[in-house]
């Protein structure tokens, strides 16, 4: 009777992740929309779609489109599987999105166009020393964290979150604007 207990009581961590299927619309750099529901990749941030970034010579380049385009581009049109039970608070599906048996999570942080999103997981951070090292994507450039952009447009001030710089990340020609 006890041994049941314990299963019982164990049950909901053993429920395996909802999988969604199919071609996506690419809403942002870390979120799609799949036979109409919403999916943010789980544990990345990229740039919003207004968000500016900055080459080495202190120009701005609109990353958060970029992004966008890079993970269109690289899902080409074909199908996806995502997986994932969590919901954020918009009620948007939390998942890990597959292209090929690729992590297309994995994918966007190491190639620059996302950061890991350390207050929600710390499974790619890996990738992002990899793309800061060198310098791919938003990388390449200065910018602001994705989520103090957010912040600031808010007039919020910063979080508590001491893993994430203040204020952004200085580019490679020793260049940061603030906005």
């Amino acid at each position: 009777m006890r041994l049941l207990l314990i299963l019982l009581a164990l049950l909901p961590s053993l429920v395996l992740a909802e999988t969604l299927t199919g071609v996506p619309l690419v809403v942002d750099g870390d979120t799609l929309e799949i036979r109409g529901e919403r999916v943010r990749l789980y544990g990345i941030d990229a740039p919003e779609h207004a968000q500016p970034c900055y080459d080495s010579d202190g120009f701005p380049w609109r990353c958060g489109q970029k992004a966008a385009a890079a993970l269109a581009a690289r899902i080409g049109g074909r199908a996806v599987r995502c997986e994932g039970n969590e919901r954020d608070r918009a009620g948007h599906r939390l998942a890990v999105c597959y292209l090929q048996g690729q992590d297309l999570n994995a994918w966007m942080v190491r190639w620059g166009w996302a950061s890991a999103y350390r207050c929600r997981s710390r499974d790619y951070i890996g990738e992002e020393r990899q793309a800061k090292a060198a310098e791919l994507g938003v990388w390449s450039g200065s910018f602001l964290m994705p989520w103090r952009w957010r912040s600031l447009r808010r007039g919020g001030g910063p979080p508590d979150d001491e893993d994430y710089p203040a204020f952004g990340h200085q580019g490679a020609a020793g260049r940061f604007r603030q906005f």
